[in-house]
């Protein structure tokens, strides 16, 4: 059938194969290394990851429980196809209810090919940002991944200490490894709220056709207007997914706060110059171009930003109450995991995890 393939049987509503290599001819290039300053990167990413695992292990107190495998120094282009694996896994369940036979007008109109299109532009510009990726969709227990001429083309820009900096980065992405190998339950659970949000989904045609519609009118109005916090899964979700997504929000703040708070406290002891990389990286956050403003709202990455501020807040006031062994009760079961509105009061949590008296300090 035009616009759409079939795997198995099933309908296939993205061009995967396209995705891949529209991210690759899409995403970035640079920077401008010698074959020996890329092989110096890549031994000493995979060096720093061992000593940064046990500076993780010792702060946290959090020990791996699963075996996991050696950290994938990637480039670009490795990277967005390990996250085009990873969305096949999520998209596949929705391809599934659609079945092979459907004469749903959207997903004719739409086609594979245009969707494989645009999953690989969204790739393509997210591979020239992202340093590091715990990525959980494609394997038990989830791979490490560091893109290393990102973390080459950020140290010069922010001129800072290669070594240091590297350092810095990899803490960060350990600390995620650390959670999810040492909480065996993290991934089966943040899997299952993925697959809930995905089953949430109304794939009624006109339903589905209806928030298409509205989607396309907010995303105009989003660009228009810079106050706007609009993103893309705010504006396709339905009613029973944002309940879902209010706890996968409060979980990726939990992770993400975790980590910088982790590599926040780890790194005055282990990365002499921590204090300017933490000033010139925070800065580098804060895009001054317009039109890079808009992507990162309407994909979400403004969320992911105040997701490492709020969450690092959440960590720093439960830790500075209970101290770590207090606070990693959180990994105890999903039920004791934060609320929504809890990362916001983290009394609250206290109170109804470890009782009130916990709170008073009585």
């Amino acid at each position: 059938m035009a616009g759409r393939r079939t795997v198995d049987g099933m309908t296939q509503i993205v061009d995967w194969d396209l995705a891949v290599s529209t991210a690759g001819a899409l995403g970035r290039t640079g920077p401008s290394v010698t074959f020996a300053e890329a092989a110096e990167v890549v031994t000493e990413l995979r060096r720093l990851t061992d000593v940064a695992e046990e500076h993780v292990t010792a702060y946290t107190g959090l020990t791996p429980l699963v075996a996991h495998p050696p950290v994938r120094v990637v480039d670009r282009r490795d990277w967005a196809a390990v996250n085009v694996e990873g969305l096949r896994h999520v998209i596949t369940p929705v391809a599934a209810q659609l079945g092979a036979e459907s004469s749903n007008a959207v997903v004719r109109a739409v086609g594979a090919k245009a969707t494989g299109v645009q999953a690989g532009s969204v790739l393509a510009y997210l591979s020239g940002k992202v340093l590091g990726q715990y990525e959980v969709f494609s394997g038990d227990p989830g791979q490490l991944m560091l893109v290393a001429p990102n973390i080459a083309d950020a140290e010069r820009k922010l001129d800072v200490d290669p070594t240091d900096f590297r350092l810095w980065v990899v803490l960060h992405e350990v600390t995620h490894r650390t959670q999810f190998t040492a909480v065996p339950w993290l991934r089966e659970h943040f899997l299952a709220e993925v697959a809930a949000f995905v089953n949430a989904a109304d794939l009624d045609p006109e339903a589905l056709a209806d928030r298409l519609r509205r989607a396309v009118s907010a995303l105009a109005d989003a660009a228009r207007d810079p106050r706007s916090r609009t993103s893309v899964i705010d504006l396709v979700q339905t009613p029973a997914q944002r309940a879902v997504l209010d706890r996968l929000t409060a979980l990726m703040t939990l992770v993400e706060g975790h980590a910088e708070f982790v590599m926040d406290g780890v790194g005055p002891d282990v990365v002499p110059s921590v204090v300017t990389i933490r000033a010139r990286f925070d800065a580098r956050r804060a895009p001054g171009n317009p039109l890079e403003k808009v992507l990162r709202r309407l994909l979400g990455i403004d969320v992911k930003m105040r997701q490492y501020a709020e969450g690092n807040r959440f960590v720093a006031a439960v830790v500075g109450k209970l101290g770590m062994a207090g606070f990693n009760e959180i990994w105890t079961s999903p039920e004791t995991l934060p609320r929504l509105a809890e990362l916001t009061d983290p009394d609250a949590w206290i109170e109804r995890v470890h009782g009130r008296a916990a709170v008073t300090g009585r």
